[in-house]
Order: C-alpha cells, then sequence, then structure tokens
C-alpha cells in the first residue's frame, strides 16, 4: 500500500474511532438503565415497564413510590430539560450560558418568580409536600447514581446539576404560569396605542373580550355516547405551547393500589395533568381571563417612598396633600458564567414589584400567582377522581394558570369546568395600567377579592351531548364584576363544533382526524372579500388576477402545498397595518401583528364611518402590497407559491443543536407546515399542538396519545424523536393503560440496610 493512501486510510480511522467513541462516552453512556435490576430508597419492589415509544408504566406498592419512580423516569430522560426550566424560572440560566441569558433572567427576577416560590412553598398541604418531595428523591436518586455520565448537555456547559428540591417543581410549575397567563404586555401595548391615537378606534379593534392573537391556546372537546359507536363518551385534547425540544410534555403511566392514571405530566412536576384513570377522563385548555393588572406608581427612587392616595383639600382641586407608603427593597445578584455577577434590585409596592420602567413611569405588576395562595398542586387528588363530584373537588383548590377543564366517566356523563382564582373587577376591566395612587373614593381599579368557584362557568351533561373549548370566552355578561382577558377569536371553536354536530357514530380515530382540520373560516371570508373587490374594481395589474384567481374557488383548508392560503394570510398582514395605522399613526409599526384577527373581520363586515372612505380600494392596496412580498420570497407568479413553505418550522436542540458542523443532526426541519392561527391544528410558525389525547370511555386500551417528539431529551435515545413523523402526518399511538405490551422492563428493589 503506498504510504500516502496507507497515511490517509489510518487517519480515516483514527478521526472515525474519535467520532465513535465520542459518541459512546458523551451520547450512549448517559442514556441510562430501562433493563435489569436497580436499587431505590422505596418500600416495596417496583417495575417501570416502558412500551414501543418509551412510554413508562410505573408499577410500585405505594403511591408515593410511584411518585419517586416518576421523578427517576423523568430525570432519565430529560434531566436536561428540568434543569433549564428551573433555573428559566429562577432566572439563572446566566450561570451556565453567559451574559447571553441576562435578559431572561432580568425579567424572571422582576417578576419575583424565586421568592414567590420560596413564600407559596411554606402554604403547601401535606400531600402536595409530600408528592413534590417524593418526586425529587426520585430526580436526586437519578443524579446521583449517574454523576459522571450525564446527558451531553452538562458536558458542553461544563457544569453538573445541584440536588432538585420541592421549591423546582414549584419553578416548573410557575414558568407554566408565566407562559399562560403574561398579559401585561397587552395592557401596555393599549395603553401605547391610545397614546399615539384616537381612543374609540384604538378601543375598536382591542376589545375587552377579544385578546392578541396568536397566543398559547389549546383545543379540548368532550361528546356524549349520544354521538359515539360504542355509547360511551370520547374525549379529545391537544394543548398548543411554542415547539420545543424536547416536548413540554412528559407521557407517564402511575400505578398504585390507590393510584391508576395515565396521561401527560408537566416537565418537572409530578402526577399527570391531563388524562384518564379508571373511572374518567379529563382534558385542558387555557383559560386566557386577564390575572394581570399593572399599576402606575408615583415612585420615589431615592427613598423607596410611593404615594398610595391622592387627598384633594379643596373644591378648586389646586392643592392636594399625598399620602404615602414605604415600598419593599429587594436585592439580587445574578450569576453570570465568564463574568462579574449583575446586580438586580427592585422595590415592591402594595400592588407587587415594581416592573417596568417606561419614560420615567414605573409600573408595579399585580399577578395572582404572587398573591398568598395563589399557587396549588391538586391534580394527584384529581387524579384519584372518581366522578364530577370529586373531580370538582379536586379542581375547586386550583388557583391557576385558570383552566378550562373538560370531563368524561365510564358511566357516560360530561361536564365542563372554568377552574383559577380570577380576580374580580367591578368597576375597572384592567385592560391598561391604572393609577396605583387613587384615591379611596376613586380607586376604582382594585381587586374586589376573586370570582367564587361556585360562580365560575361549567356545564354537566349539556343538552346537546358536545361540549367544546378551544380558548373563546366561556363567560356570560353579569353584573357581578366585568369581564377581560386574552381570549381566543370563536373560528376553531366554531368549526369543532359544527364538525362534531355534523357526524355521528363518533370513533377515537376519527377525532385524531378532526385535531388535524385545517379550515379557516376566516381565510373563506377574506378571500371572498378580495374577489368581490376585485371585480368591482377591475385593476389592471396582472399578478393581482393570478392571485385572485387562487382565491376564486378555493376551498378554505390551509394546506402545504396551497397558493390560496399564502394569499390570505399575506393580505390579512397588509389589513393589519392598514388598520393600525389608521387607529394609532405614530405607533410602533411592530404592533401590527397583535391586531386581532377577529378585528379586522368586524372592520370588514362593519364598514364603521371614519376608517376607510373605500373599502374596495383598501383590499386592492392590501393585496398589492401582499403580491410585493410574497414575490421576494416566492416568485411572480402567486398560483405557484407554496403556503407550507412559507411558513416552514425548524425546532432546534437549544444547546446541542448549536454544536458546529453537527448541530443539525439534532434538530428538525425546516419542514413545510399546515394550518395557521384560526385553525382548529393551530399553527403560527412558533407553536402548535405540543400533544395531542384521544380518550375512549367505552375501551380505555382504545384511547391514543402522541406528543410532537418523542420521550427522550438525549439524542441517542431510541424515543428522542420517534413520535414525530406520526405526528407531522396525523397518526398516533396506542395509549396502552389495562394491557401494557412492555419492550425493556426495569425492576426496582428496596435498598438492602
Amino acid at each position: 500500500m503506498p504510504t500516502f493512501t496507507r497515511i490517509l486510510t489510518y487517519s480515516i480511522a483514527a478521526v472515525l474511532a474519535v467520532v465513535l467513541f465520542a459518541g459512546y462516552w458523551f451520547g450512549w453512556r448517559p442514556l441510562g438503565e430501562v433493563t435489569g435490576t436497580i436499587s431505590a430508597p422505596i418500600t416495596a419492589p417496583a417495575t417501570i415497564s416502558r412500551d414501543a415509544i418509551g412510554v413508562p408504566h410505573i408499577q410500585a406498592a405505594h403511591w408515593e413510590d410511584a411518585v419517586f419512580l416518576q421523578g427517576y423516569a423523568m430525570a432519565e430522560d430529560r434531566l436536561w430539560q428540568m434543569d433549564g426550566l428551573r433555573r428559566r424560572a429562577a432566572g439563572e440560566l446566566s450561570e451556565i450560558v453567559g451574559a447571553v441569558a441576562l435578559p431572561s433572567d432580568q425579567e424572571a427576577r422582576s417578576l419575583g418568580m424565586a421568592r414567590i416560590v420560596d413564600q407559596q412553598e411554606k402554604d403547601l398541604t401535606a400531600e402536595e409536600r409530600a408528592a413534590f418531595s417524593a418526586f425529587a428523591r426520585g430526580v436526586n436518586h437519578y443524579i446521583d447514581q449517574h454523576r459522571g455520565r450525564l446527558p451531553l448537555e452538562f458536558s458542553l456547559l461544563n457544569y453538573a446539576p445541584r440536588p432538585w428540591r420541592v421549591r423546582d417543581s414549584m419553578l416548573a410549575g410557575m414558568e407554566m404560569y408565566r407562559t399562560l397567563t403574561s398579559s401585561w404586555r397587552a395592557e401596555m401595548n393599549k395603553q401605547t396605542l391610545r397614546e399615539h391615537g384616537e381612543h374609540d378606534k384604538v378601543d375598536f379593534l382591542f376589545p375587552l373580550r377579544n385578546g392578541n392573537d396568536p397566543q398559547p391556546g389549546s383545543n379540548a372537546w368532550v361528546v356524549s355516547g349520544a354521538h359515539t359507536a360504542s355509547g360511551k363518551p370520547l374525549l379529545a385534547n391537544d394543548p398548543h405551547l411554542e415547539y420545543a425540544l424536547p416536548s413540554p410534555w412528559y407521557l407517564v403511566h402511575l400505578e398504585a393500589p390507590d393510584l391508576d392514571v395515565t396521561g401527560a405530566s408537566i416537565v418537572g412536576l409530578p402526577g399527570v395533568i391531563t388524562g384518564h384513570n379508571r373511572n374518567l377522563a379529563w382534558g385542558v385548555t387555557n383559560l386566557e381571563f386577564d390575572v394581570q393588572d399593572l399599576y402606575k406608581e408615583q415612585f420615589d427612587p431615592q427613598t423607596g417612598r410611593y404615594v398610595v392616595q391622592n387627598n384633594v383639600t379643596n373644591e378648586a382641586k389646586s392643592n392636594t396633600k399625598n399620602t404615602f407608603a414605604q415600598a419593599r427593597f429587594e436585592q439580587d445578584l445574578i450569576g453570570v458564567k465568564g463574568s462579574a455577577p449583575v446586580a438586580y434590585n427592585t422595590w415592591v409596592t402594595r400592588h407587587g414589584r415594581l416592573f417596568i420602567n417606561q419614560g420615567g413611569q414605573q409600573y408595579a405588576l399585580r399577578w395572582v400567582a404572587a398573591e398568598p395562595g395563589g399557587f396549588t398542586f391538586p391534580f394527584l387528588q384529581l387524579d384519584r377522581a372518581r366522578n364530577w363530584q370529586e373531580f370538582r373537588a379536586a379542581l375547586s383548590r386550583y388557583a391557576g394558570p385558570g383552566q378550562n377543564f373538560v370531563y368524561a366517566d365510564t358511566e357516560g356523563h360530561i361536564g365542563y369546568q372554568a377552574t383559577g382564582r380570577l380576580p374580580r373587577r367591578t368597576k375597572c376591566a384592567g385592560d391598561v395600567p391604572a393609577d396605583g395612587a387613587a384615591d379611596g373614593k376613586n380607586n376604582q381599579c382594585e381587586w374586589d377579592g376573586y370570582i367564587p368557584f361556585d360562580d365560575l362557568p361549567r356545564a354537566y351533561d349539556p343538552p346537546n351531548g358536545i361540549w367544546v373549548t378551544a380558548n373563546q370566552i366561556p363567560f356570560h355578561e353579569t353584573k357581578d364584576y366585568l369581564i377581560n382577558g386574552n381570549f381566543a377569536a370563536p373560528y376553531r371553536a366554531r368549526q369543532i363544533a359544527a364538525r362534531l354536530a355534523a357526524h355521528e357514530n363518533w370513533k377515537a380515530e376519527e377525532m385524531l382526524g378532526l385535531q388535524r382540520d385545517v379550515y379557516s373560516a376566516l381565510g373563506v371570508y377574506l378571500a371572498q372579500e378580495i374577489v368581490a373587490a376585485f371585480d368591482r374594481v377591475k385593476p389592471p395589474r396582472e399578478g393581482m388576477r393570478q392571485a385572485v384567481d387562487t382565491l376564486r374557488h378555493w376551498n378554505g383548508q390551509m394546506e402545504k402545498s396551497s397558493a390560496a392560503p399564502m394569499v390570505v394570510m399575506l393580505v390579512l398582514a397588509q389589513l393589519r397595518k392598514q388598520a393600525l395605522q389608521r387607529a394609532a399613526p405614530t405607533a410602533n409599526p411592530q404592533l401590527q401583528e397583535t391586531v386581532p384577527a377577529l378585528s379586522i373581520e368586524r372592520l370588514l363586515r362593519e364598514k364603521p364611518a371614519g376608517w376607510f372612505p373605500d373599502y374596495d380600494q383598501l383590499l386592492m392596496r392590501c393585496l398589492t402590497g401582499a403580491l410585493e412580498v410574497g414575490l421576494k420570497v416566492q416568485g411572480f407568479d402567486p398560483s405557484q407559491w407554496d403556503w407550507g413553505r412559507y411558513q416552514a418550522l425548524t425546532i432546534s436542540s437549544p444547546v446541542a443543536g448549536r454544536i458546529p458542523l453537527l448541530g443539525s443532526l439534532f434538530n428538525i426541519g425546516p419542514v413545510p407546515m399546515r394550518g395557521s392561527p384560526t385553525t382548529v391544528a393551530q399553527y403560527t410558525g412558533r407553536l402548535g399542538p405540543s400533544m395531542r389525547i384521544v380518550v375512549d370511555l367505552s375501551n380505555l386500551d382504545g384511547s391514543f396519545a402522541n406528543l410532537t417528539l418523542g420521550e427522550s431529551g438525549q439524542r441517542l435515545s431510541p424515543h428522542y424523536k420517534d413520535q414525530w413523523d406520526a405526528y407531522y402526518n396525523g397518526r398516533s399511538f396506542p395509549m396502552q393503560f389495562e394491557k401494557v405490551d412492555a419492550k425493556q422492563v426495569l425492576t426496582v428493589m428496596p435498598l438492602t440496610k
């Protein structure tokens, strides 16, 4: 063999050996044990049986052992995600990734999430504390047994996880609380728009009961046996969250003498959040009720004093004598990898922490999560519920984030319950920042307690046998309190209800098709308006005719390979731009993305005076703008545009996905996507269905469940993305319960003394 060839061969072999060794050392070794026998501090022998997609089915002699093993199994699959989640909520990401995470850490500190958790931990019930403690012991047992062979991210970032504590699970819950209840931005945006425009027009675009879209949401529905082939209810749930790798959900089955439940848990938390036990099933969607209010504070940063009451001393109101209070000072240090710690200090007023400083004006944030009793975790009680009464009893303790729960049981009953601690506002809606120093007589923006649980919307065995929740407003008008929230437009809810009513003898597998529905009623309406305006105006531009021709006979399906959805959505973006410019001419143009689609439809239907002189010309102007945007990305012929390619999705691993040359091996995409913000299969480019469940109450083993990607966050695990193909193509996997087809079984024995 020639010398050069021999050297090249040896070099290639050496590089391959290094790659294989690195793959083994950093990828294969951390996978942990899924077969064989291990010892752990539990009371009696137990097993973790994993099915074909890696879902752990845990059998234990005591519920605390089951929760312990849930923590162990979750850590085995998701430890770095769990650690990143608690750090994000506590404002401690900069410690491991450096200054790039400072904005995230500063927001978490401004919300005081770690301090809130430390306070709320004192109020946990005995069962809540026991559950969090058992889960933490399981996580820590995994960490202790696997030091030196932890997931790749710990090696890449060169740190080791600290022990898991009760507060860490609470932080994971608080992070979801923040995700689902951050309405303060909408308040600031609306105030800013009012300052830059006409109040009545801004309020038209941003009414109290119609929130910004898109936003995290969900679909859930239940049908009684009157509408199913089996004669027993069917329940479906697909929560909509930002795409993440791995998923925010973790599938698990917990079985003990007093507990037998399966479904999806939130990463970092014990129990099952949505799923079923032997008697009943439930699903969740975000309620969207406003549980945050901003207050403008007259604050002295030198002394920490702020005005709590403006007292008018004469009828002319020319002189005032203010009443002051002293804010509490909080001092923090944010650790920053590779740099000195960064100080983060804030003051706490009677309304909450000073959260925003805009143009010298300080705003305090009042948030239900920060109030006494604002964090509760009744899910193990819910997991054990046997009927509607026990189900509601568990939910009556639930503080938030506010949710819609749909219900079905094996006896044939169905139901719905809105939940959460919801501020009772009687005179001030809370849609814009309030005056924090209003005097006692005129201070109408303080909360008057909370809406009683028994006054929240609910239904039991509704006459039509169907209940749908898709983040639409569930409240009726009431004189007792004002209703405000980021409630979704009714497009998804109407489409689900229409399809459920139009078909009988539903089967579980057919519900999967409904979860994949991409019909857009809004898109059809806009298409019809554009076509009608074009036919009246008859503009000469050829590209406009091609675009209109794609809409003329469109069926409203927001499909990947179709041109019409792209035309419609680009026109909608232009309509938002035009409406915002008319309502608030000098406002930040980026705020156009927050204009609700329902407000645009209302504008076109009602054509109110003072907005646009000619709505046909408005639509043609917006069509022209849409063509200019579209041709830059997909060419001059609108008939050849591809909606799926325009809104392609990439899901990136936050750390491993950044490895030079190899990062793409950890990521998903880009892949073309179907759907839109207003379709049942909601998709926005950043969020969509994060998990799908369908429960058949006639045959629990005939149920289905799947995540976006897989159970494991470790790339060399066979369950890293083994659910992606089914998710992407609208299939699912059996939700094994009575009969578990175990592919791996890990036996766990009690530690011997």
